[in-house]
């Protein structure tokens, strides 16, 4: 009976300082800790090799070590960081016995199938979008209301890669730049922290695009939580162009040109309009146009014209790309005031 219950509890000792589920490095002295809830011990080292030890002045029991700042009572050239569920993550440092610094290690926990810092918009936490075919574009996204966090990591590349991609950040400018044979990526952080700009700087916008782009982005908390996000597509899939300027001509007649940030030749790169003229003024309405219910395709090479009804007291105009199923742009609001000056007719 004492063998039996000596034997369960190795068993349950065992099982409660198991080793994570796996590790890896993100970034010099940054180490990500996948953990799926249990309890485990993950070691780090602050001498990294036994030769390199034998070669310090410092001896093994001379070594102590920090959690953000605090002394931890683990002394020697291996710690031993205590997970459980999420915690166990921190900024570990190890110090001699005069209180010089060492080495260091930012451990981040990555907890199993969990999604916490982002919230979901749009059926995805990353919201992308390119305003032409110069391969730039945008992602943007939202955070949790109690999990606001900063960007870790950004690694960018073309799906059908084969080759390794290398990538490197500038902390103090927040920029990431990740190349293959095949591809350079370069990314930033926008002042809010809400949203990244990237641009393939070996994309070619007259060529056909063969293969999607991959974005990662590994987001951290200031409990030392990361978590990492995704997204692949085409640029055609994402384009969105900027909305159309809208000019008068004469009281009968309006004309509108493609946005200054779309690609050229517009003849390459043509876009297709949506209009819709509007009889009535919704003083209340937040957006006039998204009421529009009876609307006109036109297609146009370069600057458009449109002879506009005599009741119509506003005109709306979007643009898209005319060969593929991409999105809308914003609607542009163009009021008419008949008899009037052009200086009085006014967009919105």
């Amino acid at each position: 009976m004492k063998l039996y219950i000596f034997t369960i509890v190795c068993a349950l000792l065992q099982i409660s300082h198991q080793n994570p589920r796996s590790h890896w490095t993100l970034l010099p002295h940054t180490l990500v800790v996948e953990v799926d809830g249990s309890m485990g011990q993950q070691p780090l080292s602050c001498l990294e090799s036994p030769e390199e030890l034998a070669r310090s002045v410092n001896k093994s029991e001379d070594i102590f070590w920090m959690k953000n700042g605090k002394k931890e009572p683990q002394r020697g050239n291996t710690y031993l960081v205590q997970l459980e569920e999420s915690l166990g993550g921190g900024n570990y440092t190890c110090h001699n016995k005069e209180g010089s610094l060492l080495n260091h290690t930012v451990v981040l926990i990555q907890e199993e199938d969990h999604r916490k810092i982002l919230v979901k918009t749009d059926q995805d936490y990353l919201k992308c979008s390119t305003r032409n075919y110069n391969g730039e574009f945008h992602c943007s996204w939202t955070w949790h209301s109690s999990r606001v966090g900063k960007v870790a990591f950004i690694k960018a590349r073309r799906v059908s890669d084969d080759g390794v991609t290398q990538c490197s950040v500038d902390t103090s400018s927040e920029r990431w730049a990740c190349s293959t044979d095949e591809s350079n990526f370069s990314c930033s952080v926008d002042n809010s922290g809400h949203s990244i700009l990237c641009v393939d700087e070996q994309h070619c916008p007259y060529a056909e695009e063969n293969q999607k782009i991959h974005i990662t982005v590994y987001l951290r908390t200031k409990h030392f939580l990361v978590e990492n996000y995704s997204r692949r597509f085409y640029l055609s899939e994402i384009v969105k162009p900027d909305k159309v300027r809208i000019a008068k001509v004469n009281n009968t007649m309006i004309e509108w040109s493609y946005p200054s940030s779309w690609s050229s030749p517009f003849s390459y790169f043509p876009l297709i309009f949506e209009i819709a003229q509007l009889k009535g003024r919704c003083k209340r309405c937040e957006n006039p146009c998204s009421n529009a219910t009876k609307t006109l395709t036109v297609r146009s090479p370069d600057i458009c014209q449109f002879e506009v009804k005599n009741k119509a007291k506003a005109v709306c105009i979007r643009a898209k790309d005319a060969l593929c199923n991409s999105q809308w742009s914003e609607w542009s609001h163009f009021r008419l005031k008949k008899g009037k000056k052009n200086k009085n007719n006014k967009q919105q």
